[in-house]
């Protein structure tokens, strides 16, 4: 098993350092999930399937990562708190180019 680093930001500001595997197909709203870093029932409501925005995230380093898809830039158009650098955690897929990747959860929408 292949395990790189992420330094994912809780919604109360706490920075913690986590092991994500690279060879089980998670995202990183599944890794926030499996780290209980978001009280259950805030992240990931729509199972993953970019229709809900609860897994936004934002993307503080400078890792190239992959373009967003027509679903979840239309996703993104319709929530709240985003920035230029949101992302929603269920369409980035763990891979090792993300080894250091640091994020922040986004404020949750109420």
């Amino acid at each position: 098993m292949t395990d790189i680093r992420i330094t994912i930001i809780d919604r109360d500001g706490v920075t913690h350092e986590v092991d994500a595997p690279t060879d089980m197909n998670m995202n990183l709203m599944e890794v926030v999930r499996s780290y209980e870093l978001a009280p259950e029932g805030t992240i990931g409501i729509c199972g993953g399937m970019a229709m809900c925005a609860s897994c936004q995230c934002y993307v503080n380093s400078e890792h190239v990562l992959p373009e967003k898809s027509d679903d979840e830039e239309a996703m993104l158009a319709e929530a709240f708190n985003v920035e230029d650098n949101s992302r929603l955690g269920c369409q980035l897929h763990i891979t090792d180019d993300m080894d250091g990747l640091e994020v922040q959860l986004a404020p949750e929408e109420l």
